[in-house]
């Protein structure tokens, strides 16, 4: 069963780009929640993702409420720097939801309110507020494939 990725309103075109790559490569899911700061046609978007666009199971949503009803019973992680966990303290499994928040302000407050239990952060320095969109997605995705034993990947 694949994992998901969900963008809650991403603004930079090219992480969201960077990250249809990364989902392409895992079969991993993508789920884009509006409004977007960019445009689907938009060069910069095209070309992180490369010529992998037809690899990426895509889906836009009019709010995180929305994919929340359609995937009604399914498990959901939520990346933040507001979070006492780690990523690597949870346990993951097929057909899991991994959401983050758009670049300049992550995921809204009512959002994590409502998910105490499964907000997860990155160890990180004092030095930088967080780390880059994509490369958090990415890293977070390889680590729940792993514990799955990288299923379907060779």
């Amino acid at each position: 069963m694949a994992l998901h990725i969900v963008l809650v309103e991403p603004e930079i075109p090219a992480n969201t780009g960077n990250i249809a790559r990364t989902c392409a490569a895992t079969g991993t899911h993508l789920h884009l929640v509006r409004p977007l700061g960019f445009r689907t046609d938009d060069k910069t978007l095209k070309r992180a993702g490369l010529d992998y666009w037809y690899a990426v199971h895509i889906e836009y949503h009019d709010s995180f409420q929305e994919v929340e009803e359609k995937y009604r019973g399914s498990r959901f992680f939520f990346a933040t720097t507001k979070a006492d966990k780690r990523y690597t303290d949870f346990s993951f499994q097929g057909g899991d939801f991994l959401v983050f928040g758009k670049e300049t302000k992550g995921l809204s407050p009512e959002i994590l309110a409502a998910h105490p239990d499964t907000v997860m952060r990155m160890p990180m320095t004092d030095k930088v507020r967080s780390l880059n969109l994509s490369n958090s997605a990415a890293i977070i995705v390889y680590e729940a494939l792993r514990q799955l034993d990288f299923p379907g990947m060779e």
